[in-house]
């Protein structure tokens, strides 16, 4: 082996230079969330999906299927989609209402997703009891009673209605814009309901939602969307009036909270207008 120094023509050539790793790439954390219908779910995700991918798309990722089928064969739909994807889903997020589908078929499906999770792929059971219109209505209301899902409906036309915003449909592109500023308030009442159902099954849990489950983990990553309406007292100094609606399963609680506020605004122009 030679011991003489390098020529000073070889000193540019590539053999001669010092190897310089590079550095790895960091993949992004992919979650797959494959949902039972086919319009309300994957338009309500799907806008959460465009937020995620655009903004953080070396952090996380989202792909979104509506698939339509019932609960037990959506399981099986959602695995076939992870197991073949080539990304690697870290979560799998099956997304489904329990309607009138047998209650076996419901609680089996949060079953598998428990058995079948592994160190790789954690799949996630996010039912709604009835259907994702409740968790729609936790956004402005905490709701306890065990209402039949076509009179959530009427209760998501009439708060829309009240914005200006017309009325409710299932395949309506907005609604995920339209319930951000909310967001907090529908995590803080689905976690009152899921606390008032612990030990139930899924197909028991009425009302109930796990919907909050998964926007806790998307929630902070998600952009700052519009502010909440403006607050009553910056209202008041400037003397304009303000109308509420109050929903409510129990009337009499209702109007409780209606008779608190009118006595909260009381105190409160005492310090507006002395």
């Amino acid at each position: 082996m030679s011991l003489k120094p390098p020529k000073k023509s070889d000193l540019d050539k590539n053999w001669m230079k010092a190897r310089q790793d590079r550095p790895k790439k960091i993949q992004p954390e992919y979650h797959l969330i494959v949902t039972e219908g086919t319009e309300t779910e994957p338009a309500y995700f799907g806008a959460i999906r465009d937020i995620i991918n655009s903004s953080y798309p070396d952090k996380i990722q989202l792909n979104i299927h509506g698939i339509g089928n019932n609960t037990l064969t959506l399981f099986q739909k959602a695995k076939q989609l992870s197991d073949a994807s080539a990304n690697g889903y870290r979560h799998v997020w099956i997304v489904y209402d329990t309607d009138d589908f047998p209650a076996e078929h419901i609680n089996k499906t949060a079953q598998l997703c428990v058995s079948e999770s592994t160190d790789d792929t954690t799949y996630h059971a996010i039912w709604s009891n009835q259907c994702i219109e409740l968790w729609f209505l936790l956004h402005f209301s905490f709701l306890q009673a065990d209402l039949h899902r076509s009179s959530y409906w009427p209760k998501l036309t009439e708060i829309l209605s009240f914005q200006g915003l017309g009325s409710y449909e299932k395949n309506r592109m907005d609604m995920y814009q339209i319930l951000y500023p909310y967001l907090d308030t529908a995590i803080t009442n689905a976690e009152k309901l899921e606390k008032i159902n612990t030990g139930k099954f899924p197909s028991d849990a009425a009302p109930g939602t796990q919907v909050h489950i998964l926007l806790k983990k998307l929630k902070s990553v998600l952009s700052q969307q519009t502010a909440p309406p403006a607050a009553i007292f910056p209202l008041l100094q400037k003397g304009r009036s303000v109308l509420f609606l109050f929903i409510h399963d129990n009337r009499m609680l209702a109007e409780r909270a209606f008779y608190c506020l009118i006595y909260g605004i009381s105190v409160m122009r005492r310090f507006v207008h002395p």
